[in-house]
């Protein structure tokens, strides 16, 4: 009975075993290659990326690893390619560094997510943030309330940067806990702070109803003005 896998073919594609010598100079080869070339695209590269940057790396990582083991991929039109997409992007980041409008083209641009302890709906919206994601961030900064926050930006490398206030301008803003923001509701229990829970916005309201005069939405969830902790 012939075996369900054919286990040459498998293992080594029907190759000769002396191919796998072949393999390991085309890899070490091309290690080197890729090693010189991020070198070349400086220290910027290797750490945040920037779209533009990790297209770059794809289409390294992609020009590197087709001739460590297929041998129909030569060599030299590997490395070709390499020179080829180094030159572009010393080109583009020339062209970067001379123009505002092709760097927000290539890289996008910095946008404010919050301003003042409100959300900035627009960019949200723009950049399809999801609020989840966006609170468990915040968290990470030991942050409770949108009130601790006076601006917040999402950076063409994806990170967000925040500023806070200082303890003594802290306000009342929107928890972002999950126990507290979970008691959101249409029907406030009793007066007092309240947020907004789509666009963060806090006012003192009544009892009752309410239309956020904002974004006009009507779900709000009791405002905390805790102190941030380090």
């Amino acid at each position: 009975m012939d075996s369900i896998f054919e286990w040459e073919r498998l293992l080594i594609n029907n190759h000769p075993f002396e191919f796998l010598f072949e393999v390991v100079f085309r890899s070490v080869i091309m290690f080197i290659v890729l090693l010189i070339t991020l070198r070349f695209t400086g220290k910027r590269g290797v750490k945040q990326l920037s779209i533009f940057e990790t297209v770059i790396i794809i289409a390294l990582g992609s020009a590197a690893g087709d001739p460590m083991f297929y041998e129909d991929v030569g060599l030299i039109p590997a490395i070709t390619v390499f020179i080829v997409i180094i030159l572009l992007y010393r080109f583009v980041t020339m062209l970067t560094g001379k123009f505002k409008w092709f760097e927000n083209l290539v890289e996008g641009k910095t946008e404010c997510l919050i301003e003042d302890g409100k959300f900035s709906i627009a960019s949200f919206e723009k950049e399809g943030l999801a609020q989840d994601e966006f609170f468990s961030e915040l968290r990470l900064r030991s942050i409770e309330h949108l009130g601790q926050v006076r601006n917040a930006y999402l950076e063409t490398s994806g990170e967000v940067s925040i500023f806070f206030f200082e303890d003594k301008d802290v306000k009342y803003g929107l928890p972002i806990l999950p126990q507290l923001f979970e008691k959101k509701s249409q029907a406030i229990p009793k007066a007092g702070f309240y947020s907004c829970t789509f666009c963060g916005h806090t006012e003192k309201v009544q009892a009752g109803k309410a239309h956020c005069e904002i974004c006009n939405k009507t779900e709000w969830v009791e405002a905390i003005n805790t102190i941030r902790k380090a």
